[in-house]
């Protein structure tokens, strides 16, 4: 792990993107191993194609994190980014670790095993507006949250509403919102 220096571009860092490139350049093969390579094209609907085939592939958050250097996820990651980049109007970012402010090993280069080893998607101006689309994946397969109440998460809904914002914000009515929710990183706030 290092840390960054006050010039460091999170846009830019040389590890994101050759992972970038190689992605673009995979990803043809990458939706043609899979039954729905015509519905992968971009569009935010296709999120629901690609939801369906993570859920295929993994069965829990741990799945996901343990497959994350499979093939399969590999593109997955790219494509969720991807869309998000294409129609939120967002770029990758490869930032340093919010806690230790260190630049952990891209994608486990070192074998480590951090969640927070990989690119996310976020505002070109805003240091704070990120998602990871490695959680966002994770996310869909979170059956109940840790108190036991039902979660349903789908890729078409976290791209409705990307930040968790409550549309309903100032509804004095909602009793249902105990305050807590996923953040970007998947983590209970």
């Amino acid at each position: 792990m290092t840390e960054p220096d006050e010039t460091y571009d999170p846009t830019r860092h040389p590890d994101l993107l050759r992972w970038i490139e190689e992605r673009r350049d995979a990803h043809e093969e990458w939706a043609e191993q899979t039954p729905f390579a015509d519905a992968l094209d971009f569009a935010p609907s296709s999120l629901e194609a690609l939801d369906e085939l993570v859920r295929q592939t993994a069965n829990s958050m741990e799945e996901v994190t343990d497959q994350r250097m499979a093939p399969f996820f590999q593109g997955a990651i790219w494509y969720v980014g991807e869309v998000f980049c294409r129609h939120r109007k967002m770029v990758w970012k490869y930032i340093p670790d919010i806690v230790s402010g260190d630049l952990e090993p891209f994608f486990g280069a070192a074998g480590e095993t951090s969640t927070l080893d990989h690119p996310c998607v976020g505002a070109p101006a805003d240091p704070e507006s990120y998602l990871y689309p490695l959680n966002m994946l994770r996310r869909i397969l979170l059956t109940e949250d840790e108190v036991g109440n039902p979660v349903e998460e789908t890729l078409s809904s976290i791209f409705a509403n990307p930040f968790d914002e409550d549309e309903d914000e100032d509804d004095e009515d909602d009793d249902e919102d105990d305050g807590e929710r996923l953040d970007a990183t998947g983590s209970w706030v």
